[in-house]
């Protein structure tokens, strides 16, 4: 198993280390990279602004889609603004008619796309497609996020213009108009604030420390959008705002004709999601693992999954309603399905409860809690699944040399494909584009590598010195004692004592700059994919790392796991 030669004061080998005065200088060197309290695993360092947006704009692929919004409110204002049917109107209310009524158009466009990209059963049948080398329907949700934020803007800029037109209607004509009236006793504006406040509520329960910490909270409140869209179809009826010319008012708003297709699809989309919740699906094995980490291995007959896709799982006897997205962590090739949860939030610590597992405890976590049936669970609770749905990991087979990044429990999509790659190199039915990889695993705690520690081992007793490489990296803070254990039984030790694989683990963040310019130089001409799934941060920093070292001969194609 190949191991990289470097350190960048941030990661440093284990065998390094030979008497307790390394042990000092460990510490001292590692000190900024291993408090808990000060780094996230993978936690890279700030990133400019300037870098931000250009991650945004080139590898989000979100320039187009801003290009279409600012072409699609010019032509909506540039209509109102010169337009001899509103002469009326322009005159009363000036420049923020054309403001109003530009923001709306692209309102009407975007409330009518935001559903798609949650359509997952379109977007993994059209990522299979050839369509997908030209829309990049990974990024499904980011584009979701993208229209969401963009709903957000032109609301308030809609919102903004038309407070500004009520206090001018209200000053040329106050006899029939009055500013509160129309703020919220007329239809548009009535409607308007309802709007505006259920939009206000998606939001804030949106934000990743809410969703994160509540995803219940996220869940249920997102549902606002019925709310949204049904007012929405009624904002424009009221005729407050007339043409000059005849007709003058439209019996009905035209919203419906921009999210009926979209919401057509959505409503077939829960009407799927119910009947594959109905078909069986039977828990045959519990698993615990280190840091509160859950395996279930569940069995559900016409149900094929390919390496890195994902499910959504519902317990209806911790709650019907909630469906939570699990990356697949079992291999095409085995007769089982299986997902690691790692026990967090509201949702996965309830379902620990009912699966036996102390989860309030302090207790160490047992390895097998054994198969339904064998005495130390009687009852496994129900579970449904919906998909699998294709994901990002989907294409590592597609490339010559992957990279595939992993931090903490974000490893969960690459066991699947690793262990595919294991099927594929010992029972192999067809040959394989991809001939490299290189696999980076960050974990804050030194346990967590036992998730999957036999999966490491066996691929590297099959002696895949030519094909894959494999680098550990552990960031947390080791006990005093710890690092002493460490240095004594790893003196000369053919097998690093953290991982128990030959290749050795590495105190620290790993340096990616030094990474990417490496694996460049190894790989000339060639597509390399950048697979990764773990914290925002380290995310951007990757991100950056795939612009800055791509060049005319050698691309780094970026992909991440997005639910």
């Amino acid at each position: 198993m190949q191991q990289a030669q470097y350190t960048d004061g941030t990661a440093t080998d284990l065998r390094l280390l030979h008497s307790l005065d390394d042990l000092g200088a460990l510490r001292r060197k590692g000190d900024r990279a291993t408090k808990d309290s000060e780094v996230e695993e993978g936690d890279p360092g700030p990133i400019s602004w300037h870098q931000r947006i250009s991650i945004w704009m080139i590898n989000e692929g979100m320039f187009d889609l801003f290009c279409v919004h600012v072409g699609l409110f010019g032509l909506s204002f540039f209509n109102y603004y010169f337009s001899d049917n509103f002469e009326i109107a322009r005159s009363k209310l000036g420049v923020t008619l054309p403001i109003a009524r530009g923001a709306a158009l692209v309102l009407h466009v975007d409330s009518g796309m935001i559903l798609f990209p949650v359509c997952r059963t379109l977007i993994s049948w059209l990522r299979s497609t050839p369509l997908n080398r030209i829309v990049p329907f990974d990024k499904a949700l980011a584009f979701h996020k993208a229209i969401a934020w963009s709903i957000v803007f032109f609301t308030m800029l809609h919102t903004f213009a038309h407070y500004v037109n009520f206090w001018r209607l209200s000053r040329t004509d106050p006899d029939k108009f009055s500013f509160l009236g129309l703020m919220f006793g007329s239809g548009p504006g009535l409607t308007g604030h309802l709007m505006l406040l259920a939009l206000l509520v998606m939001v804030f329960t949106s934000l990743p420390r809410v969703r994160q910490a509540k995803f219940e909270v996220f869940w249920y409140w997102h549902h606002l959008f019925l709310v949204f869209f049904g007012l929405f179809s009624f904002h424009g009826a009221f005729c407050l705002l007339t043409p000059d010319r005849a007709p003058h008012c439209k019996d009905i708003a035209s919203f419906w004709k921009y999210w009926v297709a979209s919401g057509s699809m959505y409503l077939l989309e829960r009407v799927l999601r119910e009947w594959r919740g109905m078909q069986k699906t039977t828990i045959s094995r519990v698993i615990l693992h280190p840091s509160k980490v859950v395996e279930i291995q569940m069995k559900k007959e016409s149900c094929r999954a390919l390496a890195g896709q994902y499910i959504f799982l519902c317990c209806p006897e911790v709650s019907l309603w909630q469906w939570h997205p699990f990356t697949l962590t079992n291999a095409p090739e085995e007769d089982y399905l299986s997902v690691h949860i790692r026990v967090v939030g509201d949702f996965t610590k309830a379902l620990g409860r009912r699966l036996g597992c102390d989860v309030d405890g302090v207790a160490e976590w047992e390895e097998t809690m054994g198969d339904k049936g064998d005495g130390l669970v009687t009852i496994l609770p129900r579970v449904m699944i919906d998909g699998p749905f294709g994901a990002a990991s989907e294409d590592v087979f597609k490339f010559e040399v992957t990279i595939l990044v992993g931090a903490g429990i974000g490893v969960t999509p690459f066991a699947s494909v690793l262990k595919s790659i294991w099927y594929r190199v010992n029972y192999p039915t067809a040959a394989t584009k991809l001939h490299k990889v290189y696999f980076f695993w960050i974990c804050r705690d030194k346990d967590s590598f036992e998730w999957f520690q036999s999966l490491l081992l066996a691929l590297e007793s099959q002696d895949l010195n030519q094909f894959i490489e494999i680098h550990t990296f552990l960031t947390g803070k080791l006990r005093h004692s710890e690092v002493g254990n460490l240095m004594l039984n790893d003196q000369d030790a053919f097998e690093d004592t953290v991982t128990g694989l030959r290749a050795r683990t590495c105190f620290g963040r790993p340096n990616l700059d030094l990474e990417f310019e490496r694996i460049r130089d190894h790989h000339e001409d060639t597509d390399i994919g950048v697979f990764f799934c773990g914290p925002k941060k380290m995310g951007k920093q990757l991100q950056a790392c795939c612009t800055k070292f791509s060049n005319h001969t050698t691309q780094f194609v970026w992909h991440k796991e997005n639910f």
